[in-house]
């Protein structure tokens, strides 16, 4: 059980105290965020009302920050996927950012260590949006120096999240 007071908020950057039950809450949510209170409940064996605290702590505590609908690009009509890294200029990650969240193939973007600077998750419908996306609107970003694609040949689906 959390021992924030409820009345407090969490810091940013703080870890919320979790016990098993919580853990296994995240679990069932991570494999289906549709679950209902009451078969969360059933599948830990806790009480409804103790599932809808619990699930509404992780929501406070910033555990739990959203739901979403998990696509298959393929289907969606995105037929091909890379991994974009991208090298930026010195103190611009802020300004790139902003850019990167406005182009909507980009589904996934992270600041990294090591030989880049980001990297970027992007699905586009054909060869030619790819090439497009990458040569266009990616490598023509302000404070982009340089790039490096690398096609995905095939995704690995992980076990909870989203099957």
């Amino acid at each position: 059980m959390s021992t924030q007071p409820p009345d407090r908020p969490m810091r940013a950057g703080q870890v919320a105290p979790l016990d098993e039950t919580d853990r296994r809450i995240v679990t069932e949510l991570r494999a289906d965020g549709r679950l209902s209170m009451r078969v969360l409940a059933q599948q830990l064996h806790i009480s409804r009302a103790s599932a809808y605290s619990r699930v509404e702590r992780l929501h406070r505590d910033g555990v739990i920050t959203g739901y979403s609908a998990v696509i298959d690009p393929e289907r969606n009509g995105y037929g091909i996927s890379a991994y974009v890294y991208l090298n930026i200029s010195q103190h611009s990650w802020k300004q790139v950012q902003q850019h990167v969240r406005e182009i909507p193939e980009v589904w996934h973007a992270a600041l990294v260590s090591g030989d880049h600077d980001l990297v970027l998750l992007v699905r586009a419908h054909d060869a030619q949006g790819m090439r497009d996306l990458v040569l266009n609107r990616l490598q023509t970003l302000p404070n982009v120096v340089s790039s490096h694609t690398v096609l995905i040949l095939d995704e690995i689906p992980l076990t909870g999240v989203g099957e």
